[in-house]
């Protein structure tokens, strides 16, 4: 269909209502030898060009304090099933990266932007709804240094942003671009066709986000990480759709990372969450009927609501949910402690009930 795109994440790949993405971790090419690009023209890499001063000199400038300030800040995170990023959030070694680039792996290999020898971290932590985790290096956390995070909440679309990672093993590498959109929310699954994330709030970039580049750094040109990329667009029918990314904002990663270190799991997050334990529910000639409560956290929303195992949920918030991703991505863009209807099917008969959301946790 014309017009419909996919995401997929930077380690995998990623599905967004008429979007498609693509999560961005990925395998390791070998990089061309130092010196060997050529400038348009045939140019010779490693002339400096003199752009004498005014906006684009200064534009430059900042660019390259930028990259200083919080490149060596960017790491690349190895594990048994890819290459992805991470950015290192404390003085005790804690580094933040995405749910997908960590997996399964219970020890990782670091490799600090600034070279050296490899590190090895072990996971703390992972809150596979908002794609998040945080890994630990073992020893020579003093070698490293943190990342200032900034708050998500004042950006706005047009504002520059660099993106910083390992793009297809790349080490280090930058793209440049503005924020494209805020507030997006995208529902991302892996190469592989695993289960299907929904990230809420996500904002979107025109920079380059590739294979790699899932669990680096989003920055402003103030030198502070805004967000995490964690997927790529690509069009279903004609490939890669360049300059459509998504990162996690960084209130979301401070508030999630903040727990996964403390305790190394999550109580409350900013995630509406009803209390339940459901799949899609189809009719008998495998259309999609609803969502099917498998089972009901006690004392939770739904239970409070009058909610009860074998209840067929169609409706939240005046949205309907055919599927259990659909309802995910509606429950996305609701708040805990939102008040919302929910329409469900009983024995047959439609049933409306008052639920008073609650907070996802891991």
């Amino acid at each position: 269909m014309a017009g419909r795109f996919v995401a997929a994440i930077c380690a995998g790949a990623l599905l967004a209502p008429a979007a498609a993405l693509t999560a961005c971790s990925g395998s390791t090419p070998a990089p061309s030898p130092a010196g060997s690009a050529s400038q348009p023209g045939g140019a010779a890499t490693g002339t400096p060009v003199a752009l004498g001063s005014g906006p684009a000199a200064a534009l430059q400038q900042q660019y390259e304090e930028v990259i200083k300030t919080v490149l060596p800040s960017v790491v690349q995170i190895n594990t048994d099933a890819g290459t992805g990023s991470g950015v290192i959030y404390d003085t005790k070694g804690d580094i933040v990266t995405n749910a997908h680039v960590v997996g399964d792996a219970t020890t990782l290999e670091v490799l600090p932007a600034t070279g050296g020898a490899a590190l090895t971290a072990h996971a703390l932590g992972v809150f596979a709804p908002d794609d998040l985790g945080v890994i630990r290096v073992t020893a020579g956390a003093g070698s490293l240094r943190p990342a200032d995070f900034g708050s998500s909440a004042g950006v706005t679309a047009g504002q520059i942003v660099l993106a910083m990672g390992n793009p297809l093993g790349l080490t280090g590498s930058v793209t440049q671009g503005i924020i494209s959109a805020t507030g997006r929310t995208v529902q991302e699954s892996s190469a592989a066709g695993g289960a299907t994330t929904t990230i809420a709030d996500a904002l979107q970039t025109s920079a380059a986000i590739n294979g790699g580049n899932s669990g680096g750094a989003l920055v402003n040109l103030s030198g502070q990480v805004i967000g995490i990329p964690t997927a790529a667009a690509r069009d279903p029918e004609a490939g890669s759709a360049p300059g459509i990314g998504f990162a996690i904002p960084s209130d979301t990663v401070t508030n999630i990372a903040g727990q996964l270190i403390s305790t190394g799991k999550v109580t409350k997050s900013s995630r509406a969450a009803l209390g339940i334990t459901a799949h899609s529910a189809v009719t008998a000639s495998g259309q999609p009927a609803g969502v099917v409560v498998v089972a009901v956290s006690p004392g939770g929303p739904a239970d409070s609501a009058g909610l009860r195992e074998g209840d067929v949920i169609t409706e939240v918030h005046g949205q309907r949910t055919p599927t259990q991703g659909t309802l995910t991505a509606v429950l996305a863009g609701l708040k805990p402690g939102q008040q919302v209807k929910v329409t469900y099917l009983r024995s047959g008969a439609s049933h409306t009930a008052t639920v008073t959301l609650g907070s996802l946790a891991s």
